[in-house]
């Protein structure tokens, strides 16, 4: 049985005894080989269940000789744990998350360089310099709200809309601690006050504000989702390939793009240092950015291909017109890789902690 298969088919799904099951799963099944002679490649990822059981499934059907086992947890869990491991890696491969998120990690010398055979494919802006991470996909928080609650002529437009007193108690927010879409967007207000007048103040009293206007920071993305759905709560800011995904299963959530412009995330994918199965993991890595594995997740679970010589016609209709509309924002990824934990840590001490 694969460790994949095991957690998701555990009987307790509880986020907050997550951590622990994870654990219990790690030492219970021993990652470091398979006991069916296959080669296993481990990986911790933020990308959930629909992406990682298709990836599971169509690699392992082409690679019978390997067995795809991975662990699903928030971005920020996944720096956490990988951090924690850095003596014993039990990952292979560190797949997906903020590119800000894998520059902490190259920091601190959780990956080693490997450049994958698509390299040239995605823009000089998805490379790290020293081959550590590359982007593999383009994600982005939209502004989304309950259709059944909300017209879409009444729906925020954009990131200055949440504070308008009409959602007061009204907004939910995924734990920005735990996830790497929420830090980016709590990022960009802040990096903007710091091009715009020179301080984060400005930007910190924003988050103040709409803090007042959150009913509820939600644990998991599952979870506030659900919320949501059942009007719990009427607005959020959430990844848009979830959001798409969850309109296939019927959710009444629609979304709108910023329109003073969107982050657009380089969810990146890099080779653990001191894996123990680095030529698999390498080949792993190699095929995500391959033409045949990003149409596939383009076309079945919503993201984005990273790789820029995609003809149009090569994409879904979706993805076309995600490009057609959207308009990326211009930001200081730099300063928000190099401060944003510094942000978060002042964020949870002096805004979120005082009005809890």
């Amino acid at each position: 049985m694969s460790l994949s298969h095991a957690l998701r088919n555990a009987p307790f799904r509880s986020f907050a005894l997550r951590p622990l099951l994870l654990a219990a799963a790690v030492l219970a099944f021993g990652l470091a080989g398979c006991d069916d002679g296959r080669t296993a490649v481990v990986l911790y990822s933020p990308h959930g269940r629909d992406l990682l059981a298709l990836l599971e499934e169509t690699y392992e059907a082409e690679h019978p000789e390997i067995d795809v086992r991975w662990l699903d947890m928030g971005s920020q869990e996944v720096f956490d744990r990988i951090r924690t491991e850095k003596a014993n890696p039990q990952a292979d491969v560190w797949f997906g998350g903020p590119d800000t998120i894998f520059a902490r990690g190259a920091e601190q010398n959780l990956l080693q360089p490997y450049r994958p055979a698509w390299a040239d494919a995605v823009p000089e802006r998805s490379r790290q310099a020293e081959e550590l991470y590359f982007g593999a996909y383009r994600s982005m928080p939209v502004l989304v709200y309950n259709t059944t609650e909300v017209a879409a002529e009444d729906a925020p437009r954009d990131w200055d809309d949440l504070l308008d007193p009409r959602w007061t108690d009204k907004i939910l927010i995924r734990d920005p601690l735990a996830s790497g879409t929420m830090r980016t967007m709590f990022g960009m207000i802040l990096a903007r006050s710091v091009a715009e007048t020179g301080s984060t103040d400005a930007g910190f009293e924003w988050l103040r504000r709409l803090d007042a206007q959150t009913k509820e920071y939600v644990l998991s993305p599952a979870l506030m989702i659900e919320k949501l759905a059942r009007g719990e709560g009427l607005v959020t800011v959430w990844d848009l390939t979830d959001i798409l995904l969850q309109q296939d299963r019927g959710m009444p959530l629609g979304f709108t793009f910023p329109t003073s412009g969107t982050p657009v995330i380089d969810d990146s994918i890099g080779l653990v240092s001191g894996a123990a199965h680095p030529e698999a993991a390498k080949a792993f890595i190699d095929w995500v950015g391959s033409p045949e594995a990003q149409r596939l997740v383009a076309e079945r679970v919503y993201r984005l291909p990273a790789r820029t010589d995609l003809a149009p016609e090569e994409l879904p209709e979706w993805a076309r017109d995600v490009l057609d509309r959207l308009t990326p924002a211009e930001l200081d990824w730099g300063l928000i890789g190099e401060r944003g934990p510094e942000w978060m840590d002042e964020w949870d001490r002096t805004i979120r902690a005082s009005s809890s």
